[in-house]
C-alpha cells in the first residue's frame, strides 16, 4: 500500500509540474508551492550531507531533473502573477522587500552573486568533477571486476557477495554516468533564471507605465523588487540543490520502483526531518509567512520523531530476531553443514609466499591462476572448478601445498626474491647458489639472485621466477587429477553446450543409450590418459554407434579413443619423422587376455605375479632404451588389449604411453626398438 502512495505521489508531483506551466496560480497557493520547493532543497541537501555512500542517492540524477522542471513551473507561475497584477504572492515579495533591504539595486547585486557563486563555482565544478569521475569510474571497471574474480577465487568472498560488489560496480558506474549528464540542468536552470528575471523586470516596467500609469523609475523600482524576489526564492533552492550535486559527485540504480526509492531515501533519516522542521521553523520568525512556515517545520520535526520510534523498534525487533535466530541456529543440528563444503583444488601458502598473491604488492598469483583455467579449458576441453587459494601459517613461510579435494597433493618450497636454475643438460659453466630441486618434474635446480639471473640465462641455463614455478607446478597436478575432478554436474553442462547445435545426436544419446554417469566414465578415462575431450561431438557420435551393442565404459572408452587418432597421433609421434617405439610381445598379449574376468562390476585382470613382475621388468628395460634417446615412452599394441596392459602397468610407470595402432594414422613411421616380453 505504502509503494503505491509513492507511486501516486510522483506521479501527481510529474502531473503538476505540467499543470503549473499552463493554468495560472492563486498568489496564496504559489506561496505554499514556494515553500514546499524550498524544503524539498533542503532535504536533498541534508540527505547529500549525511549519506555514507554515494548510492544511497542513487535516484539523484532523477530527483536533480523533477526539482529543476517543478522550479522552472514555479518560475513562470510567479511571471504570469507579477506580469499580470504586479503580485506574485507573499513570500515573493517578502524575499524581495526583506531579502534585498526594499532596494531594487541591493536586490539586484545579491541575486546576481548567488547566481554567479551558484553557476561559476558550484556548477561549473560540480559538472567537471562529475565528467571526470564518469570517465575514472568507467575506466577502473575491468580492474574491479578482476579484483573481485580475485578474491573469489582465493575464497575471501561467496559467490553471494561477490554477485553483490559487481552489481555495486555497475550501479556507480550508471550513477556517475547519468550525474555527468545531470549537472546540465542545473547549468540550464541557473542561465533560465536570469533570462527569465531579465524578462521579468523589462516586461513589468512596460505593464507598469502602460497599465498602472507609474513613471519608469517607480515601475522600475517596484518591479525590480518583485522581479529580484522571485529571482531569490527559485536560485536558493536551486543554490541548494546545486550544493548538494557537487556534494555527490565529489564524495546508482536499484531494481525497484522509482516512487518508493524516492520516498525511501528522502524520508529515512530523523535528523534530517529535525534539521529540515527546525529550519523552517526559525524562518518563520522572520518577516516571511508563519502561519506557512511554522506549520511546515513542526510537521517535519514530528515526522522525524515518529520515524526515529518506527526505527528503535524496527531496531530492537532485528536484535531479538538475530539472537533468536543465532540461539536456534545453535540448537540445530544442522547447523554444522557450512563446515563439510570441501574445496575442489585449493592452493595454500605461507605468509612468505603472501605477496605473490597480493595484487597491492604487485603479486600476479591471482592472473596466473586464471590463465590455468583458461590453459586446460582449451586443452583438454573440460572446466577446472574454482581455484581457491589461502595462507596458512602452519606451513614453513617459503612452503605451498597443493590440495585436492582437501587432501594434500602434492607441496614445494620457494624463495621469494629468488630465480630457479635449471641447467637443460648441455651446459658446462656452473653458477654459485641455493642447490634446491624443482618441484614438479624433480629435476636438480639452483636458487640465485637478480644479480646472477642475466649471467645464468646468457649461459643457458633455464632461468624461471616463483610465481611461474607454482603455477607450472599447480597446472601439472590439474592435469593429473582432472579425471577425478569431472563431476556428473560437469558432463551435463558439456552436453547442455552442444546441445543447441546438436539436438538430433544427444536426443538419441542420452538418456536412451546411455546415462549422464556412464558418459562421465568415459570422459574420466580420457582424461585419465591425457586425452582432450574437447571434441565432444565426436566422442558422442561414436558413443551413440557403439552404445547399443556395448554399455561396457571400458570398451566405449576405446572406441572413443580410436575416434580421436588424429589428436593422438599429434600428441605423441611426428609425421615428418620416425618415431622409435615399443611393441608388445604376442604371446604376452595372449596372456593378458586370457587372464581377464569379466563379472558385472567390470574386467579384472589375473595375471600370475610372477609374470606380471617379469613383464614390469621388460617394461622398464625397453622404456629406459627410449628415454636414453630423448623419446617419449611410447608402447603399441593391439586394440582389444590395450586397456588391459595400461592397466596393469598403471601403478608401476604412471608416465607411460600406451597406444593401439587404430589410434595411429596410417602415415606415421613407426620404428619398434623393442619388445616387451618376459625378462628373464
Amino acid at each position: 500500500m505504502g509503494q503505491k502512495l509513492s507511486n501516486y505521489g510522483v506521479g501527481i508531483y510529474v502531473v503538476a509540474i505540467i499543470f503549473f506551466l499552463i493554468v495560472p496560480i492563486p498568489a496564496g497557493i504559489l506561496d505554499f508551492l514556494v515553500a514546499i520547493n524550498m524544503s524539498l532543497a533542503m532535504i536533498i541537501l541534508f540527505t547529500s550531507v549525511l549519506s555514507k555512500e554515494v548510492l544511497n542517492m542513487s535516484t539523484f540524477p532523477t530527483l536533480l531533473l523533477f526539482t529543476t522542471v517543478f522550479r522552472i513551473s514555479l518560475n513562470v507561475s510567479s511571471t504570469r502573477l507579477i506580469l499580470t497584477y504586479g503580485n506574485p504572492g507573499k513570500v515573493i515579495m517578502t524575499f524581495g522587500s526583506f531579502v534585498g533591504g526594499n532596494n531594487a539595486i541591493v536586490g539586484v547585486i545579491i541575486f546576481i552573486v548567488l547566481v554567479l557563486v551558484q553557476f561559476l563555482v558550484i556548477n561549473k565544478g560540480s559538472e567537471r568533477v562529475a565528467e571526470v569521475t564518469a570517465r575514472f569510474t568507467l575506466d577502473a571497471m575491468p580492474g574491479k571486476q578482476m579484483a573481485i574474480d580475485a578474491d573469489l577465487n582465493t575464497g575471501a568472498i561467496t559467490d553471494a557477495e561477490a554477485k553483490a560488489r559487481r552489481d555495486k560496480i555497475q550501479e556507480e558506474a550508471t550513477f556517475f554516468g547519468s550525474m555527468d549528464g545531470a549537472t546540465k540542468y542545473v547549468k540550464g536552470d541557473a542561465i533560465t533564471g536570469i533570462i527569465i528575471t531579465l524578462i521579468n523586470i523589462v516586461g513589468g516596467v512596460v505593464m507598469g507605465m502602460m497599465r498602472e500609469n507609474m513613471d519608469a523609475m517607480e515601475a522600475l523600482n517596484h518591479y525590480a523588487i518583485i522581479t529580484i524576489g522571485d529571482g531569490l526564492v527559485s536560485q536558493m533552492p536551486s543554490l541548494m540543490i546545486s550544493l548538494a550535486t557537487g556534494i555527490l559527485v565529489t564524495k546508482v540504480s536499484k531494481e525497484a520502483d522509482i516512487g518508493g526509492i524516492l520516498m525511501s531515501q528522502l524520508f529515512s533519516m530523523p535528523i534530517v526531518m529535525y534539521l529540515t522542521g527546525g529550519t523552517l521553523f526559525v524562518l518563520g520568525f522572520t518577516p516571511l509567512p508563519w502561519y506557512i512556515f511554522c506549520p511546515l517545520g513542526i510537521m517535519f520535526i514530528i515526522m522525524g520523531f515518529m520515524l526515529n520510534q518506527r526505527q528503535s523498534v524496527e531496531k530492537v525487533e532485528k536484535e531479538v530476531t538475530k539472537e533468536e535466530t543465532g540461539a536456534e541456529e545453535i540448537r540445530r543440528p544442522e547447523n554444522v553443514v557450512s563446515l563439510l563444503q570441501v574445496d575442489q583444488i585449493l592452493l595454500e601458502f605461507g605468509y612468505g609466499i603472501i605477496p605473490l598473491a597480493d595484487v597491492n604488492q604487485g603479486g600476479d598469483l591471482l592472473d596466473r591462476v586464471v590463465l590455468i583455467r583458461r590453459q586446460i579449458a582449451l586443452e583438454y576441453g573440460c572446466i577446472v572448478p574454482t581455484i581457491r587459494l589461502r595462507d596458512n601459517i602452519q606451513l614453513n613461510p617459503n612452503q605451498y601445498l597443493i590440495k585436492i579435494k582437501d587432501v594434500p597433493v602434492s607441496s614445494g618450497e620457494i624463495l621469494f626474491d629468488h630465480y630457479m636454475a635449471m641447467n637443460p643438460g648441455y651446459v658446462e659453466e656452473e653458477i654459485t647458489g641455493i642447490p634446491t630441486e624443482e618441484p614438479t618434474y624433480h629435476l636438480p635446480a639452483i636458487w640465485i639472485t637478480e644479480s646472477q639471473r642475466e649471467r645464468a640465462e646468457s649461459y643457458g641455463y633455464t632461468v624461471v621466477d616463483p610465481p611461474s614455478i607454482i603455477a607450472t607446478h599447480l597446472t601439472e597436478v590439474i592435469r593429473s587429477h582432472l579425471d577425478e575432478l569431472l563431476t556428473r554436474q560437469d558432463v551435463q553442462n558439456l552436453i547442455n553446450n552442444i546441445q543447441e547445435n546438436n539436438s538430433a545426436l544427444i536426443g538419441e544419446l542420452v538418456p536412451k543409450l546411455l546415462g549422464v554417469g556412464e558418459i562421465q566414465k568415459v570422459l574420466q578415462n580420457l582424461l585419465r590418459e591425457g586425452i582432450s575431450i574437447r571434441d565432444l561431438t565426436t566422442i558422442f557420435e561414436t558413443l551413440a554407434d557403439y552404445a547399443p551393442t556395448t554399455h561396457d565404459t571400458d570398451v566405449l572408452t576405446e572406441y572413443a579413443r580410436q575416434s580421436q587418432k588424429r589428436a593422438i597421433t599429434n600428441k605423441y609421434f611426428s609425421k615428418t619423422e620416425t618415431t622409435s617405439v615399443v611393441t608388445l610381445d604376442p604371446k604376452v598379449e595372449q596372456d593378458i587376455m586370457a587372464s581377464v574376468k569379466q563379472t558385472e562390476q567390470g574386467a579384472y585382470i589375473t595375471l600370475d605375479p610372477e609374470k606380471s613382475q617379469s613383464i614390469m621388468r621388460s617394461v622398464k628395460a625397453e622404456t629406459d632404451k627410449l628415454e636414453a634417446v630423448g623419446a617419449n615412452p611410447i608402447v603399441v599394441t593391439s586394440p582389444i588389449v590395450r586397456m588391459y596392459f595400461k592397466r596393469l602397468t598403471n601403478d608401476y610407470f604412471k608416465e607411460l604411453i600406451v597406444v593401439s595402432y587404430n589410434e595411429i594414422e596410417s602415415d606415421v613411421e613407426l620404428q619398434s626398438v623393442g619388445m616387451v616380453t618376459y625378462a628373464d
